[in-house]
């Protein structure tokens, strides 16, 4: 138990400050070290899951904590969610403030958002292809998830409701 509580802080605390732009760029490595590396779950679990911490309210990273419950009970969930939330928060933090000392110095803040923002929409891409691969699936899957990733990535759409509309669309198709 103590060694699982271990990986989950390992884990998470890593994706904590790897996630660039949201949680949902670090879940091709969350899948990966979940499903293939520690077994705590199979490929389906991770996207019942995923969906699940999709459609709550709250920050989607909540995964996190839903993934510690399932691999060590209620001592998972806990040291996930603050392995995952903890240290960008304080990453957060000492940035913010940081970011508010810079404030007039040559333009420096919109230049780093602009690198940041094509890194923060390649994740979230990766991110649903390997969601994807993980379902059975055909070119209508991909095509919806490509749609959604952009708009969700232009857009303030509810990502709930993106999730139904994806899931209608691929109904009427057909498509699984």
């Amino acid at each position: 138990m103590i060694v699982t509580l271990l990986q989950l802080v390992g884990l998470f605390a890593l994706l904590s400050v790897l996630a660039i732009g949201g949680g949902a760029g670090v879940i091709p490595q969350m899948q990966h070290a979940v499903v293939d590396v520690h077994h705590w779950m199979t490929g389906p679990q991770f996207l019942a899951l995923f969906a699940l911490s999709r459609s709550a309210p709250g920050p989607g990273s909540l995964i996190a904590v839903l993934i510690g419950q399932k691999a060590a009970g209620l001592a998972g969930g806990l040291v996930s969610g603050v392995a995952m939330f903890g240290p960008s928060s304080l990453l957060a933090f000492l940035t913010a403030r940081l970011w508010l000392r810079g404030a007039g110095v040559d333009g420096w803040r919109s230049r780093v958002e602009r690198a940041l923002a094509p890194v923060a929409v390649g994740l979230t891409l990766a991110s649903g292809i390997a969601l994807l691969r993980g379902t059975e699936h055909g070119w209508a899957a991909y095509a919806v998830t490509l749609a959604a990733t952009l708009l969700l990535s232009l857009t303030e759409l509810n990502p709930a409701v993106m999730t139904a509309v994806g899931a209608l669309v691929l109904l009427v198709l057909g498509a699984r």
